[in-house]
């Protein structure tokens, strides 16, 4: 399971021009599933993400997480994030999981966020064509890979 994750100070998914998901200040979830995915990386990668403290403090260092700001978050489905680039220049997915596995996991993590963290989550919609809208905050911009624990 991969997410990049945006500090943002809003940002906004649109499906067929409705806005279906909104958020003020927090995190932008880029949302990638793999075929190994199970409900460990959903434990781990959710309680990563609550807890990076990449939000300024009193000081405008980096101390603060998502929950010590009550920052929201916006959670979007993309397979994309496991694509393999290594051969020639159209990607592969063949890494990424299926649309009927990815989408239990997608809305298992939701899930896990939402029952385990007091925190605003909002989503985009599993497998549509979204516009997705972001003010980035500083920016920052990080990845993580539940696979690669470092």
């Amino acid at each position: 399971m991969r997410i990049i994750i945006q500090r943002v100070s809003q940002a906004k998914v649109e499906v067929d021009q409705d806005v279906i998901g909104n958020i003020g200040q927090g995190l932008l979830v880029l949302l990638g599933i793999e075929n190994e995915d199970t409900q460990e990386d959903i434990e781990w990668l959710s309680r990563k993400l609550v807890n990076m403290r990449i939000f300024s403090d009193e000081a405008s260092m980096m101390n603060k997480s998502c929950l010590d700001v009550n920052g929201e978050l916006l959670v979007v489905s993309q397979f994309t994030l496991h694509a393999s680039t290594k051969k020639g220049n159209r990607p592969s997915f063949i890494k990424a999981a299926k649309p009927e596995k990815a989408e239990i996991l997608y809305n298992q993590f939701v899930n896990h966020l939402k029952e385990n963290y007091s925190i605003k989550i909002e989503t985009g919609q599993f497998g549509a064509m979204m516009n997705v809208s972001l003010v980035n905050d500083g920016p920052v911009t990080l990845f993580i890979d539940s696979k690669q624990k470092e």
